[in-house]
């Protein structure tokens, strides 16, 4: 087969960090090829480089067989190349077709009716189900997705770039879009998929090349390369993939939750009559598709939306109407499902987001003054502990950082913290396996210190690796509470769907 893309001996440096040190990626005619690497490996920045959004310091790319200079995402796009970003570059308040066709108008006239069509026909034609005039804020994020493709499609892209496309999507729509990967690639299109989530690079790839703290390690063929081999190349080591955890030692209650009702953002009730307690010592799987009422009772507990009725009791103490900082200093840690909204202060430096939720008081500071040497030995403990990699350490800013390195250090500042309850929503998005093992072992490790854990993830696998008994949720109602070695998925699944265990009913 003729390759299509070679992006040969690359190197790139940022400010105290070599991103792409030598690397060479091949991609075929026709093949999906993943990118392989650890968070901050240099995944992003060397597709970044083939899209135009860097350029390297040294080294070749050949498009087709000739050697091509790429300035900008424009030049990129001239040669075929489209790129699906981790967050996505959408209008939210313009249709479908005005997304696509933004920077492609031409003319002096918008002709947003032929540009419908050749939406529509485009989406027909490679099973992407989208309705050309819908509004960008009225559909899903899986939807959102295709709008992305899309617009790499109606460029006359063959060349598609996938970065961390699963990340925010739900297991459904993962299916969808490993079944859409298929059909782009059976019209002739050649895609690179930069992933760190094996499972599905063994579903969907044909090879795969790995890299490791910037440098190229090797390129496999997926079908005969096993999950294991593929992690440890991409760690350095071997990888456990399985939770090791002894029996939980269960203690008082520390989170009660009493016929609660929430409302959602569609003034309709979110959380409907929600009872369940989480005790010290366990942890509490929250098991749910999402957006059957997970946010609203996240929010609820953390203070971040108000509860309709009912109690919410931490630790003895009634924090219903409390305050956020009262629900902090009490003893709840969050790490919350949208980390760049609810997480971290993208302007700030990682110094600083450590410390957002306890600058005010001793000992990070003192008679009202932040104390320096214990917040820049504070941050520099959970950067360490947390492996968060940076180029300008502790005084990086957060928004710098990859969506992976964001994400640990979100949870390695709410775990540091000790808090009574950690509310962990999603705590290993975006994280490699590597990362993944390590951020379950302090989970654990939380839980046996005594304290209480309740998780929200929408992985299965992640719920019965962890929790101790699961809660599950449909339509904001609890469904039912099990102890996790007293079921399996099967069953959890039937759940998620609205049918009752006890008495069958739906």
């Amino acid at each position: 087969m003729s390759h299509v893309i070679e992006m040969l001996n690359i190197r790139k440096e940022f400010p105290g960090i070599v991103a792409n040190d030598d690397i060479t990626l091949q991609v075929e005619q026709g093949e999906i090829h993943a990118i392989l690497g650890e968070n901050g490996a240099g995944k992003s920045t060397l597709m970044s480089i083939l899209f135009g959004l860097y350029h390297a310091d040294r080294g070749q790319i050949k498009v087709k067989g000739k050697e091509v200079h790429i300035h900008d995402p424009n030049d990129a796009n001239d040669l075929g190349i489209g790129m699906v970003h981790q967050h996505f570059q959408l209008v939210h308040n313009f249709t479908v077709t005005e997304n696509i066709i933004l920077g492609k108008e031409g003319g002096f006239l918008l002709d947003r009716r032929s540009a419908s069509k050749k939406i529509k026909a485009l989406s027909e034609k490679y099973g992407l189900n989208i309705d050309p005039d819908m509004v960008i804020e009225d559909i899903t994020v899986g939807m959102q997705q295709r709008v992305e493709i899309l617009k790499m499609l109606y460029r006359d892209a063959d060349i598609l770039i996938f970065d961390e496309p699963t990340a925010v999507l739900t297991p459904q729509e993962i299916d969808d879009l490993m079944e859409i990967m298929r059909n782009l690639v059976s019209e002739g299109k050649s895609v690179i998929l930069i992933t760190h989530k094996l499972n599905e690079i063994k579903a969907v790839a044909d090879r795969c090349t790995i890299i490791r703290r910037g440098k190229f390690i090797g390129v496999v063929d997926v079908k005969t390369t096993s999950v294991s081999k593929m992690a440890s190349m991409m760690v350095g080591r071997p990888v456990n993939f399985k939770v090791e955890k002894k029996l939980a030692q269960v203690g008082r209650v520390i989170l009660d939750l009493h016929d609660l009702n929430v409302m959602s953002n569609k003034k309709v009730l979110g959380v409907k009559d929600f009872s369940l307690s989480v005790k010290a010592g366990e942890i509490v799987g929250i098991a749910g598709v999402d957006g059957n009422g997970q946010t609203e009772l996240v929010e609820a507990i953390t203070g971040l939306r108000p509860v309709e009725s009912g109690t919410i009791t931490l630790d003895g103490n009634d924090i219903t109407h409390a305050d956020i900082r009262r629900r902090n200093e009490i003893g709840i840690g969050h790490i919350p499902e949208d980390r760049q909204k609810r997480g971290l202060v993208m302007a700030s430096s990682l110094f600083n987001n450590v410390a957002i939720k306890e600058y005010y008081h001793s000992p990070f500071s003192k008679h009202g003054i932040l104390d320096a040497d214990y917040l820049r030995e504070y941050a520099q403990k959970v950067t360490e502990q947390f492996d968060v990699r940076s180029g300008e350490g502790i005084f990086s800013l957060a928004g710098k950082l990859s969506g992976g390195n964001q994400q640990k250090l979100i949870v390695g500042r709410e775990v540091v913290a000790d808090p009574e309850l950690l509310i962990a929503v999603q705590p290993t998005r975006g994280l490699d396996v590597g990362a993944i093992e390590y951020i379950h072992s302090q989970l654990v490790a939380h839980r046996d210190k005594g304290h209480a854990v309740l998780l929200v993830s929408f992985e299965l696998d992640e719920i019965f690796n962890l929790s101790d008994r699961i809660a599950v949720m449909n339509s904001g109602e609890l469904i039912d509470v099990v102890k996790t070695s007293e079921t399996n998925e099967e069953e959890v699944g039937l759940m998620m769907a609205g049918v009752r265990q006890k008495d069958g009913e739906q």
